[in-house]
């Protein structure tokens, strides 16, 4: 039994595989353009996770605390909720990004009419 795919389904996934990140790709572009940071920022890796720590308000030296695991978790988390607040959304917006789907969060916030706010001061109690 042969459970290789055919050569034509193997393309046109691959097609579709790299559409969907081409689509991403400018999605994050918008994001960065809105943001007032470089757009071009978002084909280069790392860089571009430096932007999004950027874009949310926080220092670029939280790029090392991805690298360490389950704390990536939580920094991924807090950097989500202040994209979407920096973006004038609320936090369901950014528990959405979370865990739900990013993939069309990031267009949601790039191609429609969010416009970046900037860093609001955080809220004391």
């Amino acid at each position: 039994m042969n459970t290789s795919m055919s050569p034509a389904v193997s393309i046109v996934l691959g097609l579709v595989y790299l559409a969907v990140v081409i689509f991403e790709i400018a999605a994050y572009w918008k994001v960065f353009e809105k943001a007032g940071r470089p757009g071009w920022g978002a084909i280069i890796p790392i860089y571009n996770l430096y932007l999004v720590l950027k874009v949310a308000g926080r220092p670029g030296w939280w790029l090392i605390l991805y690298i360490i695991p389950l704390v990536n978790i939580i920094i991924h988390i807090i950097v989500s909720l202040d994209v979407a607040r920096n973006f004038g959304k609320g936090g369901a917006f950014g528990f959405f990004m979370v865990f739900l789907l990013a993939p069309i969060g990031i267009p949601i916030l790039g191609f429609g009419s969010a416009q970046y706010v900037g860093q609001r001061p955080q809220q004391q109690y």
